[in-house]
């Protein structure tokens, strides 16, 4: 489908799929100690990547692991509280990215974690399942490494970025280089399509969103496919609304992903035509579930009839939704197959 095809019935997978909602990753979390020790042992990474096509039979499987590997391999500490978010140290707002050492032997695990995916996959779900790897963007990264933590409108990085702009720059360079550097580790390692996750890209005016998201994009995607042309990648600029058209024309991905705010039908109509679109049904839809869970499917898979249509949620499923509609999604996206 992300060559361009339309099948009846969309292809299915859901953002943060492998996560709390399941009992049995909540178990092995619990076994592990923390998340950052289950996202480096590449026999547990794996299997929770596993987990969800195992229970559901998804058609794509995404990689366990974190947007924030990248900032942990240019040499920031990271840490996962609990109930307190992801910690970068040293944040960069009080300190410059040449005083950090890179250690990319941290991305080895996921490599691993990788490898073993690749070679268990296409024994589920008959060998159907589209194995996909995913990095964060280079906005949305440098604003966990800036203020070393999330942030509800990134004003720490906001205010560099308009105020050191050339520093600015040197970091995003950094997080993107490090980026296709992942990215082709992942696909050598046997991911068929890797996803860039942009999920902090609303919070930015147009100029900045040229320069900060379309921009780093771009040279990411152009490095990939100079390295490895077959690689398939897919944006989701998070909140980019009306700039999603420029997104589309500018970085090159091959497919995008839309958040749940996007009019689908305003999508099909504005898009590049024939790109395949990923998305994008309300996460909350999925936990009030029932007939209005349905007529958000429906509404959704109508609007991209006539376009390549990967069915998905507009954001991360969120952990208090219940398996029951999960069930109920597929059933009902896949009524016709």
């Amino acid at each position: 489908m992300l060559k361009g095809a339309i099948p009846t019935v969309p292809p299915l997978w859901l953002m943060r799929q492998a996560g709390r909602y399941l009992p049995e990753y909540r178990a092995l979390r619990a076994e592990k100690g923390g998340f950052l020790a289950l996202a480096t042992d590449p026999v547990a990474a794996a299997e929770v990547t596993l987990q969800p096509i195992r229970r559901f039979g998804f058609d794509g499987a995404i990689l366990f692991s974190d947007i924030l590997m990248v900032p942990w391999a240019l040499g920031q500490d990271l840490s996962f509280g609990v109930g307190d978010g992801p910690r970068l140290e040293p944040a960069l707002m009080n300190h410059a990215l040449n005083a950090l050492e890179r250690v990319p032997e941290r991305l080895e695990p996921v490599y691993g974690t990788v490898r073993r995916v690749a070679a268990e996959l296409p024994a589920l779900n008959g060998g159907a399942t589209t194995f996909l790897g995913f990095a964060g963007s280079p906005w949305t990264v440098a604003t966990y490494m800036v203020a070393g933590k999330g942030s509800k409108d990134q004003g720490e990085t906001r205010r560099v970025a308009y105020n050191d702009p050339g520093a600015f720059q040197a970091l995003v360079d950094a997080i993107a280089a490090m980026t296709v550097e992942y990215l082709i580790a992942q696909a050598d390692a046997g991911v068929e399509a890797v996803q860039l996750f942009d999920s902090w890209a609303g919070s930015l005016s147009p100029a900045q969103f040229e320069r900060w998201v379309i921009a780093p994009n771009a040279a990411i995607v152009a490095a990939l496919k100079a390295k490895r042309p077959d690689l398939l990648v897919i944006g989701f600029p998070k909140g980019a609304g009306g700039k999603l058209p420029a997104y589309a024309r500018e970085t090159g991905v091959d497919a995008l992903g839309l958040d749940e705010t996007v009019d689908p039908a305003w999508a099909n109509s504005v898009l590049p035509e024939g790109m395949p679109v990923q998305g994008n049904l309300d996460p909350l839809a999925l936990i009030a579930g029932g007939a209005e869970l349905d007529r958000a499917v429906d509404r959704i898979t109508a609007a991209l009839a006539g376009r390549p249509h990967v069915f998905n949620l507009g954001h991360g499923i969120l952990p208090d939704t219940p398996i029951a509609h999960v069930e109920r999604l597929i059933a009902h996206v896949r009524r016709d197959r």
